[in-house]
């Protein structure tokens, strides 16, 4: 699960963490081997050549800790085997530890100054990025040296992927997936029933209605990922009505959540939920069995997620459900962004600490995934493309879900946008008890309002927390 992104988000609206007081800072020191490629951090040092441009030592052991999420970690674990196997790199070996709680069990090692040598910082207990940014390395390089097949890796991705993981001009986290952020369904449902997919919001009260006279619901939710329904509301203001929703709510506007547009669409989403529209019992329902209510019993129709969602399901998906995703919602047809805008990112953010004992190791592992024969093994059993081009067919493997991705993509183009703040600023642990509460409907409009203000404000007006300006 990306409950990291929403979330989404692989992905977080849904990536927040909690944020904790901030990390000791430290110097980092150039390593005097160091070509354009090297390793500027400290830890075990090799020669640098072509082979091994960040200067990986003999015999030394490579520590990555991965969020074990919606896209597990096996596809570590096979870079790791890829790399193990490069006798280029002289007995090199790989060790891919799993975590569910990135931030509790890794910044103790982070104080102690013994971070692992690569970190997934994903899913709703990553790491507050605002804590750890002076502590990682600078990725550049990485993008800048030759992949396993000899292309320069800056070559061979999709635009804009440095975009997620940049802070202040330094570029900190790679982000390997590409993660479309949508409402998913079943094709084969919705023909089965005439429903019609929705175009906008406006058009949900009658899907909704549609829906129950089948006996089923509209949405459903799981307690770990209602921050999903944030997600959604977010993405769609800014469908709707683009920079003028999104630049409040990254710089922590005091008044950001007042918006008409978001109140708006969470007005219908508060008539949806109190005309019974949403699956009650959320709130005491773990996320991924609320999931297989939706994937596996269908008994709900749309469920908003980015694009981990049809491999976290598919051992819990009905045979003929045939996966499909469109773009999350404007409001309305006035939308003020061109047709097709959407929310698509770079997501599953990778870090190397400065401090870890084999930064050079974490780099080569990122070079390793990041080749053909990695990323291709990715999207063939993740059913989601990374950040490398070329490597999903036009049959998407077989899989709709991939299929519709592409499409959205192809649709999109460059008219795709990205939200940072509350991965930046850790807060959706704290807003995640708000949101069970509202689609619950235990909470009105005005007092998710005030709520989700308080959260934007206390982290505006903490003089500890360092702000970044997002444009």
């Amino acid at each position: 699960m990306e409950i990291e992104n929403t979330s989404i988000s692989r992905r977080n609206l849904l990536r927040g963490a909690i944020a904790t007081a901030a990390l000791v800072p430290f110097g980092m020191t150039l390593a005097s081997c160091a070509a354009p490629g090297g390793s500027t951090g400290g830890g075990e040092k090799g020669e640098v050549t072509a082979d091994n441009p960040f200067g990986v030592a003999a015999n030394s052991k490579v520590d990555a800790v991965i969020f074990d999420g919606g896209y597990g970690v096996d596809y570590v674990e096979n870079s790791g085997k890829i790399m193990d196997a490069n006798k280029k790199l002289d007995g090199v070996s790989v060790k891919v530890s799993s975590s569910t709680k990135i931030a509790q069990e890794l910044q103790p090692r982070f104080v102690g100054g013994n971070p692992p040598d690569l970190i997934d910082n994903s899913g709703a207990n990553s790491i507050g990025w605002n804590t750890i940014l002076d502590q990682l390395e600078e990725l550049d390089s990485v993008l800048d040296a030759n992949n396993l097949e000899g292309e320069k890796i800056s070559d061979t991705l999709y635009g804009g992927v440095k975009d997620p993981g940049t802070f202040d001009g330094k570029f900190k986290a790679l982000n390997y997936v590409m993660t479309v952020y949508g409402l998913w369904y079943s094709s084969s449902l919705f023909e089965e029933n005439g429903f019609k997919v929705p175009t906008s919001w406006q058009d949900l009260p009658d899907l909704g209605a549609a829906a129950k006279a089948k006996g089923k619901y509209l949405f459903l939710w799981g307690k770990e990922a209602a921050t999903y329904y944030q997600t959604l509301v977010i993405d769609s203001a800014v469908i709707q009505s683009g920079d003028d929703v999104r630049l409040p709510l990254e710089n922590l506007d005091p008044k950001a959540w007042s918006h008409p547009t978001l109140q708006s669409i969470l007005t219908i989403l508060y008539d949806l939920i109190q005309a019974g529209y949403m699956k009650p019992g959320g709130a005491g329902t773990q996320f991924t069995q609320a999931q297989s209510q939706w994937s596996l019993d269908e008994a709900a129709l749309l469920y908003p997620s980015g694009s981990w969602i049809e491999n976290e399901m598919k051992k819990q998906t009905a045979p003929d459900f045939k996966m499909m995703g469109i773009p999350e919602l404007p409001l309305d047809g006035n939308q003020t962004t061109p047709a097709g805008f959407m929310r698509a990112e770079a997501g599953e953010p990778f870090i190397v600490p400065s401090k870890a004992k084999n930064p050079a190791g974490g780099k080569e592992l990122l070079r390793t995934m990041l080749s053909k024969e990695s990323a291709t093994w990715f999207a063939k059993n993740k059913l989601a493309p990374t950040i490398v081009k070329g490597t999903v067919p036009e049959d998407g493997f077989g899989s709709t879900a991939l299929q519709s991705q592409s499409k959205m993509l192809d649709a999109a183009g460059d008219n795709v946008f990205t939200i940072k703040s509350t991965n930046l600023y850790g807060m959706n642990s704290d807003q995640l008890p708000i949101w069970n509460t509202f689609l619950a409907g235990g909470m009105t409009v005005a007092e998710i309002t005030k709520q989700l203000q308080a959260l934007v404000d206390k982290v505006a007006n903490d003089s500890s927390i360092t702000k970044i300006e997002i444009k």
